[in-house]
């Protein structure tokens, strides 16, 4: 008998090695609720950095699964919106999540890409926004609530519903700041193959010409974005400074960034300064 293409999985979730990711993660099994799910997202962000150096060194694997847990479960590394979203898109479902994979216009106010990969993932019968691969954003999930107002790590985020549309918002100096728009269109693995092209080959592209490495934590965002690292708090206060090439590594290693030698080699390369 010959298999409809809509049921054959073309997300390879079953690659996954369950236990070794929630061991990256230092998680344990637990069965699907609103509680877990918050937890297993916030355990992701925790330790598993937004980095895109293979991209600036191009050498970027690809999206394939496999390739994605090699280097963000087997290596001590990171990676951008499509690998974050791919492993922990894979996890949810291997724990019995519902998920639905998405795609978002980063700042649509500016006209930004649509390019960014996230999730709708439901637990305890309601739809969640979870965007593990945000960058220094979000921590948490957030119910797909119209008006839904969450504290991530000390900044709080809105959801708002806008037609079809749902709006991601950052409050900010007092205002409501759009930070992405998506709607509930399921996407296909081959779509993210085409953002993924874009986003690690455009010139255009804000990955491709610079660093952009990021940390979340509770009350603490850390970024390094070219050679400039800053610090940023909930309270508005801000702090930055630049990195000098010797003081790479041991920057990349703060951020739980590893390289091997020859990486960090070809880096140096290309670094500022």
């Amino acid at each position: 008998m010959t298999i409809a293409p809509e049921q054959v999985d073309e997300w390879t979730v079953d690659t996954l090695d369950l236990d070794a990711y929630l061991g990256r993660i230092g998680q344990d099994r637990a069965k699907p609720s609103a509680t877990a799910l918050r937890e297993l997202a916030k355990a992701h962000v925790l330790a598993v950095p937004f980095e895109n150096v293979d991209v600036v060194l191009e050498q970027h694997k690809g999206i394939a699964l496999d390739d994605v847990i090699g280097k963000l479960v087997r290596r001590h590394r990171g990676g951008y919106c499509y690998e974050h979203g791919s492993l922990f898109a894979a996890a949810a479902e291997r724990l019995g999540y519902p998920v639905r994979r998405l795609v978002a216009r980063v700042q649509p106010q500016k006209n930004g890409p649509y390019t960014h990969m996230t999730l709708a993932i439901e637990a305890d019968g309601v739809q969640h926004l979870v965007d593990v691969g945000f960058g220094a954003g979000m921590l948490v999930p957030m119910p797909l609530v119209d008006g839904a107002v969450v504290d991530q790590a000390g900044w709080p985020h809105r959801l708002v519903a806008d037609g079809d549309w749902w709006r991601l918002q950052k409050l900010e100096g007092g205002d409501w700041t759009d930070l992405h728009a998506f709607t509930l269109t399921p996407m296909h693995r081959i779509d993210y193959e085409v953002y993924h092209h874009y986003t690690s080959t455009h010139p255009r592209s804000p990955f491709t010409g610079q660093l952009v490495i990021m940390r979340l934590e509770e009350g603490l965002s850390r970024k390094l974005i070219g050679d400039e690292f800053i610090v940023e708090r909930p309270d508005g206060t801000k702090e930055t400074t630049t990195i000098p090439p010797e003081r790479l590594d041991a920057t990349l290693r703060e951020l739980d960034v590893v390289l091997t030698e020859e990486e960090l080699a070809k880096l140096l390369k290309v670094y500022p300064g």
